[in-house]
């Protein structure tokens, strides 16, 4: 679906980016052919996540990136995610440590890609509790990289910025995504994205005192119920499996299934009766997220549209021209 291009703003200086989340870095033809059509070279790479091992009581670097592509041409950002379990978990002490642990682990991974960064991302989903380490971490870190330091934020972090606190950073990144919650119910709406759930928050962006780039989600995801009860969410099963008549029957709703008989699919058992509600984010969905927010959002020159996530974008369904004036809204 593509849009009028009188949608966009003439006077838009925003760039367009997307995220790639993927272990192995390798762009397939259509991802390149689309980076291209596009016309950016800004790419968002998560390079390795932190987690915690509660066995062994410490911190430990996890899915660390592997480059099977040619880099040439593109602008990498490197970004670290860090599971706020390990912000739980670990004392004080060992803050400044896992700044320093982070930031030799990054520079090992851009050097042997001969990666010229001029930004770090981290993403991290802090809470009251983890707040001042994780802040703590931000500070000890920067000293150390000395690069422009981005961090995410989650809208209920805009929201009650007094009791969270805003990050320690040079920049933030608005996640306009992941709003809702999952849950069994076929009547909740989307919770990747819905108006009425992101109303409550996105009146709170105008006094957010971070300049904000912004992640919109180009993705979708099937959340998996026996039962009545949630069993698990898949990023890998969509309309390509669901829509298959031998397997399954649409019930209740434009996007509710139900199989048909018991089976495995992709190496997931399903059993008759399971029931799989598809939430995504249509091209027209991206347009009308992108509308609410500019409604809000400070203008700002110079910001970035970060897109998630290029490694399993549905390329069907969002071509370069609807992508490109959703960014120029901004």
């Amino acid at each position: 679906m593509l849009f009028a291009c009188s949608c966009g703003k003439n006077n838009s200086t925003a760039a367009t980016a997307f995220y790639y989340w993927k272990t192995n870095f390798k762009l397939g033809a259509g991802q390149a052919g689309l980076i291209k059509q596009v016309g950016t070279n800004k790419i968002y790479v998560r390079f390795f996540d932190v987690n915690w091992d509660k066995n062994q009581r410490r911190a430990y670097p996890n899915a660390m990136v592997q480059f099977g592509d040619t880099l040439a041409g593109l602008n990498i950002t490197p970004v670290i995610y860090i599971a706020n379990a390990t912000f739980e978990n670990m004392p004080d002490t060992a803050v400044d440590s896992l700044a320093v642990n982070c930031n030799k682990l990054l520079g090992n991974l851009a050097g042997e890609q001969h990666i010229n960064y001029t930004s770090v991302q981290v993403d991290c989903d802090w809470t009251l509790t983890t707040r001042q380490r994780y802040f703590n971490f931000l500070l000890a870190f920067k000293t150390l990289n000395r690069h422009q330091l981005q961090a995410t934020i989650r809208l209920h972090q805009v929201k009650f910025k007094e009791r969270t606190g805003v990050p320690p950073v040079d920049r933030g990144v608005l996640m306009f995504y992941n709003m809702g919650k999952l849950n069994a119910n076929l009547q909740q709406p989307n919770s990747i994205y819905n108006d009425a759930d992101a109303e409550k928050y996105v009146p709170y962006v105008t006094s957010y005192p971070l300049k904000l780039d912004v992640a919109l989600p180009l993705f979708s995801w099937a959340i998996h119920i026996r039962e009545g009860k949630l069993i698990q969410v898949y990023g890998k099963i969509g309309h390509g499996q669901l829509d298959n008549r031998d397997d399954f029957e649409k019930i209740a709703g434009a996007n509710n299934y139900r199989a048909r008989h018991s089976f495995f699919l992709a190496g997931i058992y399903i059993k008759q009766n399971d029931i799989f509600k598809l939430e995504e984010i249509t091209a027209a969905g991206l347009n009308t997220a992108a509308k609410q927010l500019i409604k809000y959002l400070p203008q700002q020159p110079n910001r970035t549209i970060i897109y998630y996530e290029l490694a399993n974008i549905n390329l069907s369904e969002y071509q370069a021209e609807t992508i490109r004036q959703v960014s120029d809204r901004f």
